[in-house]
């Protein structure tokens, strides 16, 4: 039987990410992939690098997220040489969140204001925030080719913000992952995780393997994986669909929240946010909103051609928040569950995969636990 320092269930870019970690730390490691049919969070994901707006009542979170926006370059550039130079199209411009009318600006003004007041409350010395308001001509300036519609105000702009083209940013991580001597095998649906000896065995319908040590990043499929070794985590399923249009002459030189233009010059707009459950289909009413939205933004994209519409879940807890966390009664398996896995690459490959390595989750990732979702019955 085939053994390993860890196995990574998932090839995600939550898994993969860890993988590509562990393996810089000279781990051994296998990364477990499931079915072609799986469903899977990359088909949706939109390739943004983001930290603007998140972590709402979530200090650690927004923290998190703006570390790991930090530390992207830096991953960004050890990820292509570890890949063989492999190119992610990743750009470090900042980003925006397009306001509507009066109250849409003064609302965004006072989201950004909390958030930053609930980061300074754990965390006193972030100093100031790293999101601006701009007014509507400040957002024409940075869009000189974007004609804006009537109805936009202003916008939030975040200087940590980025994006990148996220098949690329997963496809580059398998290729380290192979580069590092580790292995990923594919049409591998885990149905068994059982603690032998020292270690754990994974086991398929048809192999097992064993490793001291075992993360489960499956997306939807953690949930189960993840009651059978006392790690009982809460995971939705969310749809988000998106449009992609025709290839155009640049209009828009940083990403914003929905709206993006790739490297290849197509338009990517989005993305719906569907309490449906495990359900993929693309629907007519989500196009009909993603284009009125656009065109309210930005009247003339009206007359660009849309080439592809699909969509992809996402993976949810009930706040929206990451799971990080660690079996109390089987200490070596870790579970890892959120859906920002492009953000939070960075630190997934970096000091997420240091503590998996050293075989502890220290208590600044204590807030990431699921049992923050445990409910006392009131008396």
């Amino acid at each position: 039987m085939a053994e390993f320092d860890a196995i990574v269930i998932g090839a995600g870019t939550v898994g993969a990410a860890i993988g590509y970690g562990l393996g810089l730390r000279k781990q051994r490691v296998l990364v477990l992939d499931g079915g072609d049919t799986d469903f899977r969070a990359a088909r949706a994901n939109f390739g943004l690098v983001w930290s603007q707006g998140k972590g709402k009542g979530m200090p650690a979170y927004q923290d998190l997220t703006k570390r790991s926006s930090d530390l992207w370059p830096n991953f960004h550039q050890e990820l292509g040489d570890n890949a063989g130079g492999a190119c992610i199209d990743y750009q470090h411009s900042g980003g925006i969140v397009f306001c509507l009318g009066d109250h849409g600006y003064e609302e965004r003004k006072a989201q950004i204001n909390s958030l930053h007041a609930e980061h300074l409350s754990e965390f006193p010395d972030a100093g100031s925030s790293e999101v601006d308001m701009l007014g509507r001509d400040e957002v024409q300036n940075l869009m000189p080719d974007l004609r804006l519609g009537k109805r936009v105000s202003g916008a939030s702009f975040g200087n940590r913000d980025g994006h990148v083209n996220p098949l690329q940013l997963l496809s580059a991580m398998h290729h380290a992952i192979h580069r590092q001597g580790s292995e990923i095998k594919g049409n591998s649906v885990v149905q068994r995780i059982l603690p032998v000896g020292d270690g754990y065995e994974v086991r398929t319908a048809t192999s097992k393997w064993r490793a001291p040590k075992v993360v489960i990043a499956a997306g939807i499929a953690s949930a189960d994986l993840g009651r059978q070794v006392g790690l009982d985590v809460p995971i939705r399923a969310q749809r988000g669909q998106i449009l992609v249009t025709q290839r155009c002459a640049p209009v828009l030189p940083l990403p914003c929240s929905g709206l993006r233009q790739t490297a290849e010059g197509t338009i990517m707009i989005g993305a719906t946010k569907e309490e449906v459950g495990a359900d993929v289909s693309a629907t007519t009413q989500a196009s009909a909103w993603l284009s009125l939205k656009t065109v309210e933004i930005a009247p003339d994209l009206a007359r660009v051609q849309l080439v592809r519409h699909w969509s992809g879940l996402r993976i949810m807890t009930p706040d929206g928040h990451p799971v990080y966390a660690q079996s109390k009664e089987h200490p070596g398996i870790f579970v890892a569950s959120c859906h920002s896995g492009v953000t939070l690459a960075a630190i997934h490959a970096g000091e997420l995969a240091d503590h998996i390595t050293a075989g502890m989750l220290p208590a600044t990732y204590e807030p990431f636990h699921h049992r923050r979702f445990d409910v006392q019955t009131a008396y």
